[in-house]
């Protein structure tokens, strides 16, 4: 998941959250969930991570929502990563509907100083 969450900031995503939901999903073991400036933006960053997946050898990463760029999912298996337009975010609010219980989700404050993909 670090190295998710360092391609999304290298890449100038916004607002980086991560969701746990070890034990409470058999889907993933945890959400990603970043923000976009654009459309243009959030295809950038979608293409980007998929490809560096690809080199960290989980090639079989599905992609969907890429041709629109409003939402893009990328499902690399045990995380989940959602990249959002900020109006389509704030739309379907995933923090919202996956913290109802007491865990909170986690804000990344990622480094700018560099990082390790």
């Amino acid at each position: 998941m670090a190295r998710v969450i360092s391609s999304l900031d290298d890449d100038k995503a916004e607002d980086i959250v991560t969701i746990d939901l070890v034990g409470r999903s058999s889907l993933c073991d945890a959400i990603v969930v970043a923000t976009g400036r654009s459309s243009r933006h959030v295809g950038a960053l979608a293409e980007n991570l998929a490809r560096k997946l690809k080199e960290f050898g989980f090639g079989g990463a599905r992609i969907e929502g890429l041709p629109q760029g409003d939402w893009v999912l990328i499902d690399a298996g045990d995380v989940i990563v959602h990249i959002f337009r900020a109006e389509v975010r704030a739309y379907y609010d995933l923090e919202g509907m996956w913290s109802v219980d007491e865990r909170e989700p986690r804000r990344v404050q990622a480094e700018h100083a560099g990082s390790v993909a």
